[in-house]
């Protein structure tokens, strides 16, 4: 079977290397010139690595695995603890923090990716996809797995489903030694109306991120000039390491949160969709790139059957981490956190773990 792929993000690439594992032609086209390397750093949880050593891709050298996820107070209170060694033990793979740059590229090793040819048009009933440059490629399936502005996607539903959810993160790596920066912990210190995060990401990295309310025009916007200095004021007196990082802070990168309800199905004809372009999310459930692969799996299982099964499958799965991510609720912890035992968050950890992956469920 002939694939088109659209993108060559996460998806895109996770999706082209199953499906070339499986025996099908396939080619991948990407807007941007080269491989698209930007971004912070992606939690992968078990599923997700289970997932990744089906593709081959090995992620033993990738980041950081993770032993433990805590939440702290701004004062430095530590509230609860899950033990993330307790779903490696349950479903056979660790939960491994890496690099944005690290996963895509360990994905695209060997793809026959051509970059500079986003797709521009798409007609879903024939596979069919006109390029930048007027180029037209047709296949037997045509996967739009090309992010939350997705031109198959607009052929599909029409205009962005997305909308704003009222918060942002503001993110970047320290190298800057800290207290967190070469241990298994990934830590989330909650204040009343916002959050810090601080994961460990391999090579000496350190991801920071700042999640707090802003709309467009105002405070703590992407085109705030007084950024660095009103995060500073904003979090300067929490916990150490945040001080610390707060003082080694000059890049930063600015992602708001979007939102969308998830239909049942995603396609049309032989066209799908993956990523983004089915499920935009926040990332408060560190849900993304896993529901990435997830979709890359179910479909390379899956290719040449009945795609809108396959669709109503995911998008079962897909709902409940959105849904609960877009309440945005992870960043109003402080209320509820610690009311729980941590043998109890470690339970109820686990359990979210299958119930947001098709993989566990089915293969567990």
């Amino acid at each position: 079977m002939r694939v088109i792929v659209a993108g060559a993000g996460v998806a895109g690439l996770a999706a082209a290397r199953g499906l070339l594992n499986a025996g099908h032609d396939v080619e991948v086209y990407e807007q941007a010139p080269e491989l698209r390397t930007a971004g912070g750093s992606v939690t992968l949880w078990p599923g997700s690595t289970a997932i990744l050593d089906e593709l081959g891709v090995g992620y033993a050298g990738l980041g950081r695995r993770l032993e433990t996820m805590e939440s702290w107070a701004d004062d430095g209170r530590r509230l609860v603890t899950v033990d993330l060694t307790a779903a490696e033990r349950r479903y056979g793979h660790p939960c491994v923090h890496v690099a944005r740059r690290e996963l895509v590229e360990a994905l695209s090793a060997g793809l026959p990716v051509v970059y500079g040819a986003g797709v521009e048009h798409a007609e879903p009933e024939r596979a069919q996809a006109r390029l930048t440059g007027g180029r037209t490629v047709r296949g037997d399936l045509l996967v739009g797995a090309d992010g939350r502005r997705s031109a198959v996607r607009r052929a599909l539903w029409g205009e962005d489903p997305a909308a704003l959810s009222g918060w942002v993160t503001w993110q970047g790596f320290t190298t800057a030694p800290t207290s967190l920066t070469h241990s298994r912990r990934a830590v989330m210190i909650a204040g009343r109306r916002e959050l810090c995060g601080l994961i460990p990401a391999g090579a000496g990295r350190l991801l920071w991120w700042f999640d707090v309310q802003a709309s467009p025009g105002g405070p703590f916007w992407q085109d705030d000039p007084d950024i660095v200095p009103r995060l500073r004021e904003r979090f300067g007196g929490w916990a150490d390491p945040v001080p610390a990082v707060l003082e080694t802070t000059e890049d930063v990168g600015f992602f708001p949160h979007h939102r969308q309800a998830i239909p049942r199905v995603w396609g049309r004809g032989p066209t799908t969709l993956a990523g983004d372009a089915a499920h935009t999310m926040p990332p408060t459930m560190a849900q993304g790139a896993n529901q990435a692969l997830e979709d890359a799996w179910l479909l390379t299982r899956s290719a040449g059957g009945d795609l809108r099964a396959d669709e109503r499958a995911r998008a079962r799965i897909a709902r409940r981490p959105a849904m609960i991510a877009g309440t945005e609720v992870t960043n109003r912890q402080r209320s509820f956190t610690g009311l729980v035992p941590d043998w109890m968050a470690t339970r109820m950890h686990m359990a979210s773990l299958r119930r947001f992956s098709t993989y566990l469920l089915t293969a567990s």
